[in-house]
């Protein structure tokens, strides 16, 4: 019989469908395993053969799990809110739903497609208002919170006022806003209510502030830092500049201490713990305060200017101070006669991204401000500069610069010739390598000199604070999340503001607040959110039966709309839906709580989580912030949500590339290019054959732009059109492994390789290419060996006359051979290790070595291969489910036992002897391990090989090692 992978795919497909077999109960006797995966964006593109390798190795665990007896739970849904839904709804005026439907659609059948075994029953999608309802109900649970550092913990609003009311916030120890004011209990019982909204504002984990932000006018949005590849928008491509704006924050600097001590707690990758540890940045030193020295018409008089310093002990040595171009003093301090300039290099400074001031060691720019601050214990003046080295966004915006123990600071002072003032002994500060200062001794620092750095640093702290300029103090590099869009597609702000102007959180019963229609997805002419296009918008009331119950119309036509003002035209960020999707996968369709305490009770956390690498400082750095805040709140049991996680590795694709001489319009082939000025351009590798040679034509249909372009071919001749190449002649592509990527036109799509070969075939291949941790290059002519294999597996159980299923050992027959329990019980042994290590890889090798031992030893014995399809299943479980049914079996093979290793039958009880004589290997024999010396040699003698060796002669001695040789001398 044929193995007819299409017809046998698509059978059990329906079936798992039709049965929900993999539906989880949150409730069950059975030990329960989380499963989860990094939820997908789905694109218009649909999935290419990189995108399931996290998802096929999860599924094999998960599949796994159940086997071992566990109740698992592998859900699946869709990040479905984001920028290139809306981008092309703007370019066609398609809904963003509309297009985000249709993706989903695809993604759903691609998905299926490869056999996953997603629990649907819990799918969410973000863009969903009864699943976004709960993003918006944790936005109004964060504003009515603050973080007592008293009790690190976030607590209620109410304990706050609480607090006010009796002391003022004179002992609030809390997280809050940098510049709040002081008050008694007295004031602030007097103040109106506007302001004590206002301080309150200080306070919350959400809250609103004028703040530093990715602009990029071309999208009309704010852009996050992993937004920016390049100074660019990754989305685009459009240029970014940083601005002010009004935006919503996420207070998570709040959290910083307990984000970095949680790592210890999970088994994440250590690179990913990492890369969290360097963003959260926990730095132990001092804040200094430096005055501004007033200059002419007092400019600066009364201003100071606070940094954070590691290193106090090194004071004696700051000769200049550099503030970040944005920093708010920067106004305030310079002089008339450098406006000009400072104007000039902050505007120039806007068109650069934090990330690519960052990553620039090399080049030194800067303005000098006019204005001067006092040394704390010189009183000396110091210049005050501004350069695009220093961020606004982190620390204070400011340095108090020392060029003789920081490279950049040094740097910038030679450029400049500011003076560089050495209080390092023994240092040559004009050596651009500087000596290591943790153990250097101070000198030429007053009364620091010769002390080592810790009491150094000690003792320039205790004079800071006696002259009431400084301060000991842990500061962390991690800053709040600006949590503002100015987009369409994505969740509504629940929030409305008063007459005052002051931000007010919608009652609970008026969530979900949807999107409301609008006529374009572009900003208003007067530059508001696109949300300003929207004529009405609905806060909707749903009753018990979910069908509307009441309805309140805020109307924009109106002068100040309904319910006490207008509504935030502002959108959440994409984290927003990402930061809890795996909590309310337990209880998905639940519209009175987020989820009830028993889902959470039984589920409790995430066993697995297996997602990309590129989300450590984005995703999972904001998702474990929202998780310990719901910790503080009450609502989840674990302040952790995940207890292990995988960063699978990349598939990467074969690009193709041609080479354009733009002035010219010629396109040269690889070897013709030569010497000549060329830019690459990317071809469709589905265009390529397998020489590499371009099929010239359809590059043309395919890029019209390049209809008229000239084709210069390997052998440096033109092209000519169809049909009159010159024999031999072909124009060939150059090949550079990338990661896959629609972009690259690198891809490879699922659903042909399916069709070809099956999706086992490719589940295996994937898991077959290499270590799940590391990235690896795809090539489709590879996929014929797993496909290969698994037709020698079906061809095992279909070794009766015709390629009819046959398989023997029924109850009362004959038993399986010593060797086929040995294969069978070695491969259990090395799957269940293979899995439980995460070495997918080396497990499809290991089924490869069965199978061929199995088919050598003609083995069709039920008691062995009824267990192998069972090994089989998490990893190609379309045909072992069809096998199982052949079995006999009725239902899913996915609930079946995993198979006991048993250890004895690996014992060997036999040993292949090397049979010598005179020292000469003539033969070998197989002898059980347990026969003494005299029965070894009485075997041996009486073989009729030794017989014919002998040849009637007596031999003088016979050496018998047991175990190991027997040689006969004779």
């Amino acid at each position: 019989m044929k193995y007819d992978f299409n017809t046998i795919e698509k059978k059990w497909q329906a079936y798992w469908a039709k049965n929900q077999t993999f539906r989880a109960e949150n409730k069950s006797d059975k030990e329960k395993f989380y499963v989860l995966d990094m939820f997908p964006y789905p694109s218009g593109a649909g999935l290419h053969v990189g995108h399931p390798l996290g998802y096929i190795a999860s599924d094999i665990y998960a599949r796994y799990k159940r086997h071992k007896g566990f109740n698992v739970m592998h859900p699946q849904g869709y990040d479905s809110f984001g920028l290139p839904a809306e981008q092309y709804a703007i370019q066609t005026g398609q809904h963003p739903a509309v297009t985000t439907a249709k993706n989903i659609a695809t993604y759903r059948r691609q998905l299926d497609q490869i056999g996953f075994s997603f629990d649907w029953s819990r799918e969410v999608r973000t863009s969903d208002p009864s699943y976004y309802k709960w993003t918006q109900w944790i936005f109004i649970q964060l504003f009515n919170s603050w973080y007592n550092r008293e009790t690190d913990r976030a607590e209620d609003i109410n304990t706050l006022i609480a607090i006010f009311e009796v002391d003022g916030n004179k002992s609030v120890q809390a997280a809050c806003d940098d510049d709040v004011a002081p008050f008694t209990a007295a004031q602030w019982k007097a103040f109106p209510q506007e302001k004590k909204e206002a301080v309150l504002l200080q306070y919350r984990l959400t809250y609103l502030a004028e703040s530093e932000v990715n602009w990029c006018p071309a999208l009309g949005t704010v852009l996050a830092n992993d937004e920016i590849v390049n100074g660019v928008s990754e989305r685009g491509g459009h240029p970014v500049v940083r601005k002010k704006m009004t935006q919503w924050s996420m207070r998570i600097s709040a959290y910083a201490q307990r984000l970095l001590d949680g790592l210890e707690k999970v088994d994440w990758p250590q690179p990913l713990k990492d890369a969290q540890t360097n963003w959260i940045g926990r730095s132990q030193g001092a804040s200094v305060v430096f005055r501004v020295l007033p200059g002419a018409r007092n400019i600066g008089a009364g201003k100071h200017i606070e940094v954070f310093t590691t290193r106090p002990d090194t004071i004696f040595g700051v000769s200049f101070m550099t503030l970040a171009p944005e920093h708010d003093l920067v106004a305030q301090i310079t002089t008339e006669a450098q406006k000009e300039e400072v104007a000039a290099y902050v505007e120039a400074t806007a068109r650069r991204s934090e990330r690519d001031r960052m990553a620039d060691v090399k080049t030194i720019s800067g303005a000098f401000t006019g204005a001067y601050a006092e040394h704390p214990f010189t009183k000396a003046p110091i210049p005050i500069w501004i350069g695009d080295y220093v961020l606004a966004g982190y620390g204070t915006g400011a340095v108090m610069s020392v060029p003789c123990g920081d490279q950049r600071d040094h740097d910038f002072a030679k450029h400049f010739n500011i003076p560089i003032p050495n209080i390092f002994e023994g240092v040559n500060v004009s050596e651009e390598a500087f000596a290591d200062k943790e153990n250097t001794i101070i000198s030429n620092s007053d009364f620091l000199n010769g002390l080592p750095h810790k009491k150094a640093v000690k003792k320039a702290i205790a004079a800071l604070e006696e002259l009431e300029q400084g301060k000991g103090k842990i500061n962390y590099r991690l800053r709040d999340a600006v949590f503002s869009r100015q987009r369409y597609w994505g969740e509504p702000f629940p929030v409305y503001y008063d007459a005052a102007g002051m931000p007010q959180m919608l009652q609970e019963k008026f969530l979900p607040l949807p999107l409301p229609e609008v006529d374009k997805y572009l900003p208003t002419e007067s530059g508001e959110p696109p949300l300003g296009n929207a004529k009405e918008w609905h806060w909707l009331q749903y009753g018990d039966n979910g069908k509307v119950v009441s309805k309140e119309v805020f109307d924009r036509a109106a002068p100040e709309g309904k319910i006490g003002g207008p509504l935030e035209l502002n959108t959440m960020p994409g984290w927003a839906g990402s930061s809890q999707y795996f909590n309310r996968y337990m209880d998905p369709h639940n519209d009175r709580q987020i989820f009830s305490p028993e889902a959470i009770g039984y589920w409790q956390d995430v066993d697995l989580y297996i997602g990309g690498s590129e989300h450590a400082t984005g995703h999972l750095l904001y998702s474990r912030f929202w998780q310990k805040f719901m910790f503080d709140k009450g609502l989840v049991p674990k302040g952790e949500f995940a207890k292990k996680l995988i960063n699978q590795g990349m598939i990467t694709g074969t690009s193709a590339f041609v080479y354009k001489d733009m002035a010219s319009n010629t396109i040269y082939s690889k070897g013709a290019k030569k010497g000549k000025e060329v830019i690459p351009l990317h071809a469709d590798v589905s265009l390529v054959n397998a020489s590499d040679e371009l099929d010239i034509e359809a590059f043309k249909d395919w890029q019209p732009e390049h209809k008229d372009a000239t084709f210069i071919l390997e052998d440096g001749q033109a092209y000519q059109g169809p049909g009159a190449a010159v024999p031999g002649a072909a124009f060939v592509v150059h090949r550079e492994v990338e990661k896959m990527s629609k972009s690259k036109y690198n891809v490879v799509n699922p659903d042909a390789i399916c069709e070809a070969y099956g999706a086992d075939s490719l589940r295996l291949y994937e898991m077959f290419l290499g270590p799940l941790e590391q990235s690896k290059p795809w090539n489709t002519a590879g996929i014929t060996g797993t496909h290969g294999f698994l037709k020698k597996l079906w061809k095992l159980y279909h070794s009766g006359p015709d390629g009819t299923f046959q398989v023997t050992g029924a109850s009362g027959g004959s038993a399986p051979t010593a060797d086929n329990l040995k294969t069978l019980h070695k491969t259990i042994k090395k799957v269940e290790e293979d899995i439980e290590g995460f070495s997918f890889n080396t497990t499809v090798s290991t089924f490869m070595i069965c199978v061929n031992e199995l088919a050598a030893q003609q083995c069709n014995h039920r008691d062995i291969l009824e267990p192998l399809a069972i090994l089989v299943s998490p990893y190609a479980p379309h045909i072992a489910e069809e096998l199982w049914e052949k079995l006999g079996h009725e239902g899913s093979i996915s609930t079946a036992a995993f198979p006991t290793f048993e250890p004895q039958r690996l014992v060997e009880r036999s040993k292949e002897y090397p049979i010598s004589f005179n020292g000469k290997m003539r033969f070998t024999l197989q002898l059980p391990l347990d026969l003494d010396k005299e029965a070894i040699e009485a075997a041996v003698l009486a073989h009729e090989k030794t017989q014919q060796q002998l040849q009637g002669r007596t031999p003088k001695k016979v050496i018998v090692v047991p175990g190991k040789i027997v040689n006969i001398v004779g």
